[in-house]
């Protein structure tokens, strides 16, 4: 299984070693433990967590190489932020913020992530409150945490300041965009997943308040 589950990663995340792998695995293993005692994502979802979660988390990585300054909003039960966290852990320098609300699932994400050696932050605070979180960010990332719009509007102080967002949109996500440029202008590209053919990452960059131009049109679908 794990020689299946390491071509299984690198074909979404890129280049991962046989360690990473493991590390993921014990997320895997520590996520499914504590989902007995507090609800960590949909019980529904948990059959399938390697690919549903693990892996449609994992493949952010191979979108952004290069990006060592890494926040994730809204974390939950760690997707995609646990995750990105286990797979910097191989980028020298790299790090990424953590923003939870929930104090049982931050007891989570800190109690996994700290015994992984994940290079990873966990905080404790509602969205609005983070502001003075991820000096330098580089890349914002969220999933299931809110329509496009709202994200936005969540995210603004990091996108606006230069930072560029990796948000997983599931088969509504045009509809989304569509709303979101009645009150932004941004640069798109529109990632098709490579775990779930009707769902886009949305790669928003040049992020603005202010209605787009008509001439603003979204980069092809990759």
């Amino acid at each position: 299984m794990t020689g299946n589950r390491l071509e299984e990663i690198r074909d979404v995340a890129g280049t991962v070693s046989r360690e990473t792998l493991e590390r993921l695995e014990s997320f895997e293993a520590e996520f499914r433990k504590w989902s007995t005692r507090i609800n960590l994502a949909a019980p529904s979802t948990l059959d399938a967590l390697w690919s549903r979660h693990i892996l449609d988390s994992a493949q952010l990585a191979a979108l952004k190489p290069g990006a060592l300054k890494w926040l994730d909003l809204g974390s939950g039960g760690g997707f995609p932020g646990a995750v990105m966290a286990i797979l910097l852990r191989e980028r020298s320098g790299a790090s990424i913020e953590l923003v939870e609300s929930n104090h049982k699932k931050a007891a989570f994400l800190r109690s996994v992530l700290g015994s992984l050696g994940a290079p990873a932050k966990v905080n404790i605070c509602r969205i609005e409150q983070a502001s003075g979180i991820g000096e330098g960010v580089e890349i914002v990332t969220a999933r299931a945490l809110a329509p496009l719009p709202k994200l936005l509007d969540l995210s603004a102080h990091w996108l606006t300041g230069g930072a560029t967002a990796l948000f997983h949109k599931g088969r509504d996500y045009a509809t989304e965009i569509a709303e979101s440029r009645d009150a932004w202008q941004f640069d798109l590209i529109e990632h098709r997943s490579k775990i779930d053919p009707t769902s886009r990452i949305l790669e928003l960059s040049k992020v603005e308040r202010g209605r787009s131009r008509p001439d603003i049109a979204n980069k092809p679908v990759r």
